[in-house]
């Protein structure tokens, strides 16, 4: 015998030492791998009975409901061999007989259908009531790996995905529906956030009118004797009585109360009864706040305004009566906020101002003038922080004319016909500014004193009014107006100016006045 090796019975040769243990060693390692490989096939095989399991119906029990998810099939099973199966709308399912006894249901679209076996006969045997639905299980277990701490269930509801649970805010919520509509189009929202926040939107509509007029021409014009004649832009009370006398002209001219033109006119002109009028206009446009409102709105709801109106549009009727329809117009503003966490907010905004076109009418029979709309809209999603800002602009209105007067011939001359033309131009140009401002916000605690834009200002009295012209009065300067008595008579109370106020007639010291 060999030293390094001995015999054993049944197995051969066996190394011993270190070989005997390398070999215990591999053993065991195949031993584990096996009975890993065993418990893979055992679950295998588990899932795939627990996919085939079979719906049965027999004897009293002749109805059964049957749950089968889109894109996928169920085995359904009956006790008594049949020979006939009929589908209520094939387009939802397909049936196809595996054997006597059993039917495979494949659903191929949402909805419900019913699926009757009948035997020889004609004779029912059962009927499988089938609901084609979307994966809910799988949605289910997504929603919880994702977010496992919100309690969120899906189920179905006539073909929709309803979501409902709590979660702990508008971003999760946002997140959760999202993933929903992966799994299908329409969803039910009903799931409640433990902290609903709320949004403050601030804009206002700003409206920059560049309006740019211009006119610049010379015009001739033969007159005699004595006339009186409109220069300009004047009025009837400023109208220049027009003589032949060159000197009551210069004198005009000299106060400013005539156009310089006259001058130029007497002096190249002679005695011809020949007047030159220079005409030269220049108009400045400016600008206008349409409205500021403030809306306030909780995540995920929308928010709308309307300063305007409604023009009434006669609408005809399937019977040919005549009926009133509304179409809004003005300067109208809806939001969507959405809080995404941070203080990040997620918002969705369609701002409009529209007014009424009179000069685009149209008309319908029985003399009625329906009036159109000139609309600038805008829509937009963006995303910013708490009290930041940003502005919707180049929503531009432009309206230009042109209009050029000569003399025939005379005006067509290069460089000297500016002499003998007029020519006027006006620009009209209307841009629409709109600055929005997202604000988070609270309702205030009850006790807290809401600050309204009049708190700043009082109504004047007789003094204020007539004599300074005020309109208004500020709380600073009707506590400066105020008498020091009154002062300290009231006890701190300030009385509002223009009002008298029915205070005891206390006793008051010189030296508490001082």
């Amino acid at each position: 015998m060999n030293n390094n090796s001995d015999f054993v019975v049944g197995f051969g040769w066996r190394r011993t030492d270190r070989t005997a243990k390398s070999g215990n060693w591999l053993r065991d390692v195949v031993i584990a791998l096996g009975i890993a490989m065993a418990a893979t096939l055992l679950c295998m095989a588990g899932d795939a009975y627990a996919q085939q399991r079979t719906i049965q119906i027999s004897g009293a029990n002749r109805t059964a409901m049957v749950t089968v998810t889109i894109g996928k099939s169920q085995d359904v099973r009956t006790e008594t061999s049949f020979v006939d199966v009929m589908v209520g709308d094939p387009e939802v399912a397909d049936v196809n007989p595996l054997t006597d006894h059993t039917l495979s249901i494949l659903a191929k679209k949402i909805g419900t259908t019913r699926v009757s076996v009948y035997s020889e006969g004609k004779k029912l045997i059962g009927i499988f009531d089938v609901e084609v639905s979307y994966d809910i299980t799988r949605l289910t277990n997504e929603l919880k790996r994702r977010f496992p701490r919100s309690s969120l269930q899906a189920s179905t509801v006539n073909g929709r995905i309803m979501l409902s649970g709590e979660v702990s805010d508008a971003a999760t919520l946002d997140k959760a529906v999202t993933i929903a509509r992966q799994f299908g189009p329409e969803i039910i929202n009903s799931v409640s956030v433990m902290a609903p926040q709320q949004v403050m939107l601030e804009v206002r509509f700003i409206e920059i009118s560049r309006t740019a007029g211009r006119e610049l021409g010379v015009q001739w014009n033969r007159f005699g004797g004595n006339s009186i004649t409109n220069i300009g832009n004047r009025t009837a009370a400023s109208n220049l009585p027009i003589t032949s006398s060159a000197a009551e002209t210069a004198a005009g001219v000299i106060s400013g109360a005539s156009p310089f033109g006259f001058l130029i006119a007497r002096m190249v002109a002679g005695g011809v009864s020949t007047d030159v009028m220079i005409n030269a206009l220049e108009q400045k446009g400016i600008a206008r706040s349409l409205a500021e409102p403030n809306l306030v709105a909780l995540s995920g709801d929308t928010a709308s305004f309307l300063a305007g109106g409604e023009y009434p549009i006669p609408v005809a009727g399937s019977l040919g009566q005549v009926t009133v329809d509304y179409k809004k117009y003005g300067v109208g503003l809806a939001f969507t906020p959405t809080v995404l966490g941070n203080s990040l907010i997620n918002l969705k905004i369609e701002p409009e101002v529209s007014q009424i076109d009179t000069t685009r009418s149209v008309g319908i029979p029985g003399g009625i003038s329906i009036p159109a709309l000139i609309v600038r809209r805008a829509s937009t999603t963006v995303e910013l922080r708490d009290g930041q800002s940003f502005m919707i602009g180049g929503l531009l209105q432009s309206d230009n004319k042109n209009l050029a007067e000569q003399l025939p011939w005379l005006g067509s001359v290069p460089v000297l016909g500016a002499l003998f033309s007029s020519k006027s131009y006006q620009k009209n140009e209307t841009d629409l500014a709109i600055i929005v401002t997202p604000r988070l916000v609270r309702p205030a605690r009850p006790g807290d004193v809401m600050k309204t834009p009049a708190d700043d200002s009082l109504p004047p009295n007789d003094a204020d009014f007539f004599l300074l012209g005020k309109t208004e009065v500020t709380r600073e300067e009707a506590r400066a107006l105020t008498p020091a008595t009154a002062r300290i008579a009231t006890a701190g109370a300030q009385p509002f100016t223009g009002h008298m106020l029915d205070m005891p007639k206390w006793g008051i010291s010189n030296a508490a006045i001082q």
